[in-house]
This record gives C-alpha cells, structure tokens and sequence, in this order.
C-alpha cells in the first residue's frame, strides 16, 4: 500500500466518521461509495467491493464506538432500545457476514443499492413529532417487533459489510416511532453491536485488510467526535432532511452501477 493510499483512506475515514456522529449512520453509506470511487478518481488506488465491505466495516465498529459516547452524554441514548433492537441485530448481522463470503461482489453491490432505494423511499413519509422530545430514558417502543425488525435488518445488512444504519434510522423512525434525538443516539449503539458483530464474520473468513482498516479508523474516531458536536446544535428537522438527502443521493449513485454494470 502506498502512502498516497494511505492518506486517501484517513481522509475518507474522517469523512465517514463525521457523517457517523452527526447522524447516527454507521459510516458505510457514506464510506463505501468513498472507497469505491475516490481512490480510482484520483489515482491511489483501486477497491473492489469485498475490500470496501471488510474496511467499511470495521470503521463503522470504531466510528458509532466513539459517536454513541458522545450522544449518550448529552442523554439521547435509550439503553433498552439498544438492547432490545441490538440484540436481533448482532444476530443477524453476524450470520449475514458469514455467508456473504459465498456471494459475488457484484451482488452484493445489488443489495446494498436497494437497501439504499427502499431506505430513501421510507424518508419520504411526512413525518410528526412532539414539539419538545422527551428524554430517551422515557421514551416508550415495541420491544418483540425492534428485536424482529433488528433480526431481519441486521442479516442483510451483514450480507454487505454495512451496520445498516441508513435503513434502520428510517425504521426506527416510521415503524418504532422513536423520536427524531433518541433515533440517532440510540442507532449508534445499536449499529455498533451490529458493526462488531460484522467484524467478528469478516475477520473469522478472512475479509479484512489490517493495514487499511488502521488508517480509516484514525480518522473515524476524530470525525465521529466533531459530528456528535455538530448534532447536538442542529435543528431535528434539519437532521431528519439531511438524512434523506444523503440516502436518495446514495440509493441513486449504486442503482445507477447495478444497472449499468
């Protein structure tokens, strides 16, 4: 690997890690567009996608580490939601990274492009909430269904290298009915069960590259810090808007691939 590689990878590492703590996302719809396209772009490097799902994973498990430490802080975590919705989607994500090592790169492309699509669909629906959010230790869910809807997320999520944040947001806001401060504090926790669960498969078969996941995730762990600051000063609206904004953007660009490739 060169250093020119190396820079590039801390870099989109810092990028992804932002994008983590200010939103709640793993880092992987961000991080994996990033790989596959910027060290091409610019001439440090090629990934292909099974590089790109081991890296992605492995940055979102440091980035959403360091990002829920900051939002449960400022006490937009519910311990419950994360154990609860966590639960199911350690199970699935770890069984999703296990098999993902028979499936092909291009079809893993695929699948993570229409997570992507029905993610953006679901950002879409008018959404309304109190006008004061309460705080996350009172917030109230259906714990059989986040357990349920964690099993069935977390296995496809896992199939792809993601933490699956970027369509577990969505459900947790349309389907749970989780407020807007407590859906992204409490999605990092939730998405770093299912990130070191992912690790856990992607290490056990092989599919990580040690080198280059050490830079992405120096630069994670900044960029998560200074999202979380950035989060916790913008408007709930906001966050909700920049979320569907950043999902339809990426949901077009990898629909665009598969149906071109």
């Amino acid at each position: 690997m060169t250093l020119y590689l190396a820079l590039t990878l801390a870099v989109l590492g810092l990028t992804g890690g932002f994008f983590s703590g200010w939103l709640g996302i793993g880092g992987g719809i961000i991080m994996a567009p990033l790989l596959l396209y910027v060290p091409a772009a610019i001439g440090s490097g090629v990934l292909d996608m099974k590089v790109v799902a081991g890296l992605t994973v492995v940055q979102s498990l440091f980035a959403t580490g360091s990002g829920v430490l900051a939002h449960r802080k400022a006490r937009h975590v519910s311990r419950p939601l994360v154990l609860w919705m966590g639960a199911g989607i350690t199970a699935g994500s770890l069984a999703g990274a296990l098999y993902s090592k028979y499936l092909d790169a291009n079809v893993l492309l695929a699948i993570f492009a229409g997570l992507a699509l029905l993610a953006a669909a679901m950002m879409l629906i008018p959404y309304r909430e109190a006008e004061r959010e309460p705080r996350a230790m009172d917030v109230a869910f259906n714990q059989p269904l986040a357990l349920l809807l964690g099993l069935l997320l977390g296995s496809v999520s896992g199939l792809v290298g993601q933490s699956g944040a970027f369509i577990i947001i969505p459900a947790m806001l349309y389907i749970l009915k989780i407020p807007t401060r407590t859906t992204i504090g409490s999605s990092l926790g939730i998405v770093f069960l299912a990130a070191l669960a992912g690790s856990i498969g992607k290490m056990a078969t092989g599919q990580i590259d040690y080198t280059m996941a050490l830079f992405c995730v120096s630069g994670a762990l900044a960029g998560a810090l200074l999202g979380s600051s950035l989060s916790a000063h913008t408007k709930r609206k906001h966050l909700r808007q920049a979320l569907a904004v950043l999902i339809a953007a990426t949901a077009a660009r990898m629909a665009w691939d598969v149906a071109m490739g």
